[in-house]
């Protein structure tokens, strides 16, 4: 494991997960697991984790590697790589250890090995039908709302509507002088 530097750890590897969530059944402890991408962590993201913690005692949170988000949401995602977001999340006081989840791991490894308390999921993560399913591996499954007006996926769109029109506005003044100052020298005319 990883020590950050406010002493929270970052888990190398789902040995070291396995490790940790041994420790902690050992000495009486209630586990939480909640997962994500967690790109441009915002206010959001930290009420989601404050909210998480209140069901146990220790949160560990699952973060989708950059390949993982990149094959969910498109080759221009995330915009934070994953080694700055596994630290960001490390830093709020709430997170007792983060672990990247890669691609190519089983559908719900990390769920598997931790065997939580208490899953934590947004209403997008899971349907009923997998609600059923995980409630057999974890012992309650809990759905909360989003934290935030804004999502991070919301926001890189106004960020990109608003760089959008300001390109239009410019090259639409600049094309138009273009075409003028063009149609002028064709008529003759000079300025």
């Amino acid at each position: 494991m990883t020590k950050a530097p406010n002493g929270h750890k970052i888990a190398n590897d789902y040995r070291a997960v396995t490790e940790f969530v041994k420790k902690q059944h050992q000495t009486g402890k209630k586990i939480v697991l909640t997962q994500g991408s967690f790109d441009m962590l915002h206010i959001g993201h930290a009420r989601y984790c404050r909210e998480a913690k209140k069901y146990g005692d220790i949160l560990i949170v699952g973060v989708d590697s950059d390949q993982k988000i990149r094959t969910r949401k498109g080759k221009g995602r995330p915009v934070v790589p994953q080694d700055e977001r596994l630290e960001m999340l490390a830093h709020l006081e709430y997170v007792d250890l983060v672990v990247l989840k890669q691609l190519k791991m089983p559908k719900w490894e990390l769920i598997k090995i931790v065997k939580p308390d208490v899953l934590i999921a947004t209403k997008q993560t899971y349907n009923k039908k997998q609600i059923n399913a995980l409630q057999e591996i974890c012992g309650q499954v809990i759905v909360l709302n989003p934290m935030a007006t804004t999502s991070t996926s919301a926001r890189i769109r106004l960020v990109q509507i608003e760089a959008a029109q300001k390109i239009q506005k410019t090259l639409t003044h600049k094309l138009i002088n273009t075409i003028e100052e063009a149609l002028s020298e064709l008529k003759g005319d000079k300025k």
